[in-house]
């Protein structure tokens, strides 16, 4: 007697993997890519893609590596694991603080979010001071101690301590120290894909003393 037909099933299936369909169809949703879109990306045939988003089929830990180059995720969300929460505390001391073109900052925001946080000191008659930028994204200055020049396209403003500012960055834009012990503001930014040397502070930037 000859054995029943083989069930269609990859002999690289991987038995102890949970159940990915649910993510696996939601992520190419997020993506905005189509089934054949998204097989042609992770070189598979729509039929496969479709048997593994419909959970006909799981996938090998090579195939789900390959998704989630796809997807732009890891393989940990992939499989619907809840990644850690970040710490939402910065404490005083912790970052060490870093110098580009005599502007000296401190880190005061968490990694990989949508807007980015510094403490900044700027020096009078240093740095950048006639350094025009203009880049994507919004920026929010506060300031802390100290007067502040801050010039947006033709208008110029003196800033006391206290005072804040929110702008579009896409506006020419220009800041310097107008006390001669320098000013010390908060600084938040959106560009995310952006160093912080290349914001408003020019030049390399330099890992030093703690403040």
């Amino acid at each position: 007697m000859k054995p029943g037909p083989v069930p269609d099933r990859p002999e690289d299936a991987v038995d102890e993997l949970p159940a990915v369909a649910p993510q696996l169809r939601e992520l190419r949703r997020r993506a905005g890519l189509t089934l054949e879109a998204a097989a042609a990306r992770a070189r598979l045939s729509p039929a496969h893609l479709s048997r593994l988003e419909t959970g006909r089929r799981q996938p090998s830990l090579p195939l789900l590596l390959g998704l989630a180059r796809t997807y732009g995720t890891t393989v940990s969300e992939l499989l619907g694991e809840t990644p850690a929460v970040a710490d939402p505390i910065v404490r005083a001391g912790g970052p060490g603080a870093r110098e580009a073109d005599g502007w000296t900052y401190w880190q005061a925001g968490g990694a990989g979010r949508g807007m980015q946080a510094l403490r900044v000191h700027v020096p009078h008659g240093r740095g950048p001071d006639e350094l025009v930028r203009v880049h994507p994204g919004e920026e929010w200055l506060y300031v802390l101690q100290g007067r502040l020049r801050l010039h947006l396209g033709e208008a110029g403003h003196l800033l006391e301590p206290g005072d804040s500012a929110h702008f579009d960055s896409l506006t020419p834009h220009r800041i310097g120290a107008a006390s001669p012990g320098g000013a010390d503001l908060l600084f938040v930014h959106t560009l995310l894909q952006s160093s912080l040397a290349g914001l408003c502070l020019g030049g390399a930037a330099t890992t030093t003393h703690h403040r």
